[in-house]
């Protein structure tokens, strides 16, 4: 017998470290190769570690809710000296075999895609267990978990298989875990500091999803000196516009045409102009990016994701759309990916849509700036020395003052006023 050890891989090509959100095992169990073992919280996202030896789990050297550095030892496993012992650390082996479900591959009685889409909805499924469903044609809707939180195992696939079709033990469902959009944080006080219950008081457990945005929003406001401006729009023209297109809009492609498409559309071509706008701060430099990738906070599920639009500034409106739809739709449905929150260099935020007129929003760290977009809501202003009802929304501006002054920022919101004023049936695009 041999002892192992399993390291904290690395999930993403700029993540340095990771926080066990649970073990899925426990001292003594015997697991195989690619087993997952632990759910691991990243700064982008939420990942399983799988085993990277079968064996039998000898120490859990972290605890959960502690934050390694990748490379950091989680456990130990003990194993069979005589088994052809794969070197390979989870780190190494991790990103082929969670990609192995996407490829269309026939692996004996069925497809390993096919299985995927067929999975019980929330469900979080190793690829083993994918794997072996395809390959026995096992629906995995008709097996028990008995993992922890009722999850579905390699030994449950194989115990089904065994007694031909028949589960083990009462069927157990329950959702997965939220996709994370950060880490989550340390202990940042000590037990005795922190408040107490009063009898009556209500306990609420802090999720490590919450946990991370937790974390993420304390630092960016230690890191980040926020400086904050607010520029008024007279969106009469796009919402007469908007309005007119939007009932046939919804007919035709099957998803909504919202103002939010629009904003970011005018955001997108604004950030070409001021690329300043569109960077972040890297200690003794300032990185200028070249792509406008949008990050769009959603919240889903009492919590807060931010995915990320890619090239926002060559998509159409009708691209724009369909991707704020689409993000929504998996946030909602906790099918969001790795490659579905990373690379966001600015981000914009639809604070309207819970009827908020005026807020000052915390920047997505490390990004240089974060837009609100208000309510549109009628309002008499003064034109031509005349009052009138106008359709007007309020832009708020946080900047990075370490990065941003005052006059770049009021420039960028000047531009952006002027694009959405201008938005009308002859001079923007919907495709």
């Amino acid at each position: 017998m041999a002892i192992k050890e399993i390291t904290m891989p690395k999930l993403g090509e700029s993540v340095t470290e990771g926080t066990i959100s649970s073990w899925l095992v426990e001292p003594g169990q015997k697991v195989e190769k690619y087993d997952a073992i632990a759910e691991v919280l990243t700064d982008k996202v939420t990942a399983e570690v799988p085993s990277s030896y079968a064996g039998t789990i000898k120490e859990l050297i972290a605890k959960e809710d502690e934050t390694l550095e990748v490379g950091a030892v989680i456990c130990t496993i003990e194993t069979d000296e005589a088994q052809d012992v794969d070197e390979t650390s989870a780190e190494e082996k991790a990103p082929e075999k969670e990609a192995e479900p996407e490829d269309a591959r026939q692996s004996g009685g069925g497809n390993i895609q096919q299985a995927k889409a067929n999975a019980p909805s929330g469900a979080r499924l190793s690829p083993a267990v994918l794997r072996l469903s395809a390959e026995h044609g096992v629906d995995l809707n008709e097996i028990a978990g008995s993992g922890k939180g009722g999850r579905i195992t390699r030994k449950d696939v194989l115990q089904f298989v065994q007694n031909g079709g028949a589960s083990s033990q009462q069927q157990v469902s329950q959702p997965a875990e939220p996709v994370a959009t950060e880490a989550a944080p340390k202990q940042e006080k000590a037990a005795s500091e922190l408040p107490k219950a009063a009898n009556g008081d209500r306990e609420i457990p802090v999720s490590g999803v919450r946990k991370a945005i937790a974390k993420h929003m304390v630092e960016s406001k230690h890191e980040i000196p926020h400086a904050w401006m607010m520029t008024e729009v007279d969106a009469t023209n796009l919402v007469r516009y908007r309005n007119s297109l939007k009932d046939k809009f919804k007919q035709e492609e099957g998803f909504s045409l919202t103002y939010f498409a629009f904003f970011i559309k005018a955001v997108a071509q604004t950030l070409k102009e001021f690329p300043t706008l569109n960077s972040t701060w890297a200690g003794d430099k300032i990185i200028e990016h070249k792509d406008v990738n949008i990050s769009i906070a959603i919240a889903a599920n009492d919590l807060l994701y931010v995915p990320v639009i890619k090239n926002a500034d060559e998509k159409s409106i009708k691209g724009i759309a369909r991707e704020v739809s689409e993000l929504a739709a998996k946030a909602r449905n906790n099918k969001l990916t790795q490659d579905d929150m990373s690379g966001g260099t600015f981000t914009v935020n639809s604070t309207g849509s819970f009827g908020s007129v005026q807020s000052m929003g915390i920047i997505n760290h490390p990004q240089a700036a974060i837009l609100q977009v208000e309510s549109i809501v009628k309002r008499p202003v003064v034109i031509d020395e005349m009052i009138a009802i106008r359709d007007m929304v309020n832009l708020c501006l946080s900047i990075d003052h370490r990065i941003l002054d005052g006059l770049m920022a009021g420039r960028f919101l000047q531009a952006i006023k002027k694009k959405v004023e201008e938005i009308s049936k002859d001079n923007t695009p919907i495709y």
